[in-house]
């Protein structure tokens, strides 16, 4: 026995049972795969019988555990029609507090425009302060008020808070002859607020080419002579007060940028706040304003984006809130975004003359100029992973009564009259404004997967990716759930980046609670995996009735499972894959439409389940060959990640049948393997020609360098993602029957295929010496790229689905 066939040692036994090809350890334990070795493998009659015992035993207690999960089952339903009676309970309660809230505001809009109030100033003057404390204790003991099906678990890290700095010390900004970014810095008077501003651009903006131009309002004492400690900035003052307005303008027209950015003295950058707003643009050609995530000093939300109203008036939206809550925390399109942080290309910002003058001296000209970046035809996007703290109040103060504050309530009237016929569309002030705040969406969809999306590690992660991103384009707001409801923050960001919502613990949690009281806003929602299906296609079709219904199987689970067992000759795994097919059948008979990968797959499902709307939804790629010639390219490629039991039996098989036979010929091909979550019995394989890469974050260089790219898969089900990856890069593919199942791919044309050891080695030593060959296949396989899994072809299937 070879001992490779299990990744235990075998068991003491005499010499008469087998021929150890190597000394083995002797004192390891002995596992199931060690007794199996031994007693059916080796023959050898005490392993067998202790093998007989502990599958006994097994067996008891898998049907103990069974019995245990049975009661677990029955229990969790009993708690899910006591949490469905408190859901509408709560329902209820919600809604009732809402008409309060709204009465609330109309009576205090009918005692602000009374003649009472203007003259009452002096007692005015005290409720404003009266409010003030309110304010402050209602910070530190209350929760903000949450939506419906949102929880309001807080997490246990505190948020942040910011101060002004308590002295001014030299300090240098960063500057440069050339800059991309022109940073507008207004000032009046406040010397320490304006220092802790500079501060922060300069501990963030290390080595970018800036420049800071400090606009001083004709300051009491200029700003050239209280911040004469700072360097680096130009300084640029009015000969007179100009007011907000003017100021921004005036300096602006100074700024030598590709992106001017306006930002108030009372503001702390944090992070990389300059790259987060300057990826919009990289990311959205239609970008035209890019604003921030304002903070209070205490951490809490001061602004995700700004909601503006029938009647002219402003939100921001999620004022006072946790601004960790996943819907403050994606990417989108909002009405406008306040002017204390915004950036646009200097190029628009001249194109729109700056700020309407009309609104001068300060107040809704940074909302009129968003409805004009839009009426141009640009986007204004609201960039959560750029936070901003803004100390309100401290430029104007707060009082709507006197000085520049005044001029909110008289702009309103301006800017309600000018965009009148806009507004029209937009709802009353308060109402549903987690509707509002993506008020352009076609479509409302819920999407749940296992785990977050991670493209850089599988091909169904790639596809999901893929997929987000196109229902995002196509002007969808779509929210996205984690089964496991894990919030890995790398992964959730690049999710987020696209635009889409990443529900999460503790703040969604649990996520049946979500669908319950939440799922009556989606008109689409998507169970990816039947392991996701099979749990939440009951819950979701009681609670969300109107919405269509869609089951992405990503590869038919059973399929594979039944070519598993058959490969394995396992009688276990083959009853297991009958039980699976019971599952998914019935799932694919619940949903309005199922989406499989594959045509084959779809064939197959029009015998197993005829009546079903099945469409086919495949990887999604786009072609990016590499530059390098075929005489430059050394070595084979594999790429899988080893979570999925088909890439482990197609390495350890290539590697134990396949690379012997490459050997034997003497010319030391290398054999790269790359993917995540790689096991032992393929790491201590490793040797000079066969080289465990493991996860790389970026496989281009690699596919680049490589020659020929591999799968040698036996079993598995769905289109195969490493097999579209290497035509996506241009590197041919050497592959078994299995791996390019319904692919359209032509054997010989497109890839070459081996279906055994001897077959599969003679395909890679004929294509790694033919030139001629690798040509014709590099192009066959960008073709079908091209035709069957591009972005387009799956845009027009995802529009069936959505029904746009």
């Amino acid at each position: 026995i070879s001992p490779r066939q299990s990744d235990q040692a075998t068991p003491a036994l005499a010499s008469r049972y087998f021929y150890p090809s190597r000394e083995l350890p002797r004192d390891r334990e002995l596992t199931l795969a060690t007794l199996y070795a031994g007693g059916v493998l080796c023959g050898h009659e005490p392993a067998r019988k202790e093998l007989e015992k502990r599958i006994g035993k097994f067996d008891d207690e898998l049907k103990r555990a069974r019995e245990s999960a049975d009661a677990a089952h029955e229990a969790a339903k009993e708690a899910g029609r006591h949490a469905d009676a408190s859901a509408s309970r709560f329902q209820v309660a919600y809604a009732e507090q809402e008409r309060a809230a709204l009465a609330a505001r109309a009576d205090y809009t009918r005692i602000i425009e009374s003649t009472t109030w203007r003259m009452t100033e002096p007692i005015r003057k005290l409720v404003h302060v009266a409010r003030a404390v309110v304010r402050f204790i209602s910070r530190g003991f209350k929760r903000a008020p949450v939506e419906p099906g949102r929880s309001n678990e807080q997490p246990e890290i505190p948020l942040r808070s910011f101060s002004v700095e308590a002295e001014l010390v030299p300090l240098v900004v960063p500057s440069s002859e050339n800059p991309r970014w022109s940073i507008i810095v207004p000032v009046y008077g406040q010397p320490k607020i304006t220092y802790t501003c500079l501060k922060s651009i300069a501990d963030t903006c290390t080595g970018t080419a800036i420049e800071v131009i400090v606009a001083d309002d004709c300051s009491p004492e200029p700003a050239s002579e209280s911040l004469a400690m700072i360097t680096g900035m130009r300084f640029i003052r009015n000969a007179k007060n100009l007011g907000f307005l003017h100021t921004c303008n005036e300096a602006a027209g100074k700024a030598r940028g590709e992106f001017v950015i306006l930002l108030n003295n009372d503001t702390i950058v944090t992070g990389d706040w300059l790259n987060a707003m300057t990826s919009v643009f990289a990311d959205d050609p239609r970008a035209g304003l890019v604003g921030v995530k304002l903070l209070f000093a205490d951490g809490t939300l001061q602004e995700a984006g700004g909601i503006v109203w029938r009647d002219g008036s402003a939100s921001n939206y999620g004022r006072g809130q946790d601004p960790r809550r996943p819907e403050f925390n994606y990417r989108r399109e909002v009405d406008y975004c306040s002017g204390a942080c915004i950036m646009m290309k200097t190029t628009l910002w001249r194109q729109l003359g700056g700020f309407d003058e009309r609104y001068a001296p300060a107040y809704y000209e940074d909302t009129d100029l968003a409805f004009r970046v839009r009426e141009a035809g640009y986007r204004v996007i609201y960039q959560p992973h750029a936070e901003v703290v803004h100390f309100e109040g401290q430029s104007s103060g707060t009082d709507l009564a006197q000085g520049v504050k005044r001029h909110q309530v008289i702009n309103q009237k301006t800017f309600e009259e000018r965009w009148r016929a806009t507004l029209a569309t937009h709802r009353a002030h308060g109402l549903s404004p987690h509707l509002e705040c993506d008020r352009n969406a076609t479509r409302r969809v819920m999407v749940i997967d296992t785990c977050l999306v991670m493209p850089d590690r599988d091909s169904g992660s790639l596809r999901m990716y893929e997929m987000l991103k196109a229902m995002r384009e196509m002007g969808c707001r779509v929210s996205f759930v984690a089964d496991n409801e894990q919030h890995p923050d790398y992964y959730a960001r690049l999710t987020q980046s696209l635009g889409v919502e990443v529900l999460h613990a503790p703040f969604v949690s649990p996520l049946s609670a979500a669908i319950t009281r939440y799922g009556g806003d989606f008109n689409v929602i998507i169970l990816s995996r039947c392991t996701v299906a099979m749990k939440y296609v009951d819950l979701a079709k009681r609670h969300m009735p109107e919405a269509k219904l869609v089951f992405d199987t990503v590869d038919l689970h059973f399929l594979r499972q039944q070519r598993e067992a058959e490969v394995a000759q396992n009688a276990e795994l083959i009853r297991a894959a009958g039980e699976m097919k019971t599952v998914e059948l019935e799932t694919i008979a619940k949903s309005d439409v199922t989406l499989v990968v594959s045509p084959h797959e779809k064939s197959l499902l029009e015998v197993e389940a005829p009546r079903a709307q099945v469409l086919v939804l495949s990887n999604i790629h786009e072609p990016s060959p590499g530059s390098r010639p075929f005489a430059e390219r050394h070595g084979i490629i594999f790429i899988g990640g080893f979570r999925h039991a088909p890439n482990v039996d197609a390495v350890l098989w290539y590697a134990n049948e396949v690379l012997p036979r490459l050997r034997a010929n003497g010319r030391g091909i290398r054999t790269t393997i790359i993917g995540s979550d790689v096991p032992e019995s393929i790491r201590q394989l490793a040797a000079e020609d066969f080289v465990v890469a493991g996860f790389v974050p970026d496989v281009a260089p690699l596919f680049d360098a490589a020659r020929i790219a591999i799968a040698p898969l036996r079993f598995g089900a769905g289109v195969k993602g490493k097999v579209n990856l290497a035509m996506q890069f241009g590197v041919p593919v050497v592959a078994t029957s299995c791996s390019i199942e319904g692919m359209n791919l032509a054997a010989g044309t497109d890839v070459l295929v081996g279906d055994d050891a001897a077959a599969f080695a003679n395909a890679i030593e004929r294509l790694y010496d033919d030139e001629q060959l690798w040509v014709q296949l590099r192009e066959g396989g960008l073709e079908n790229i091209k035709r069957w899994f591009s972005r387009d072809h799956a845009r027009r299937v995802l529009k069936n689905v959505l029904d746009l």
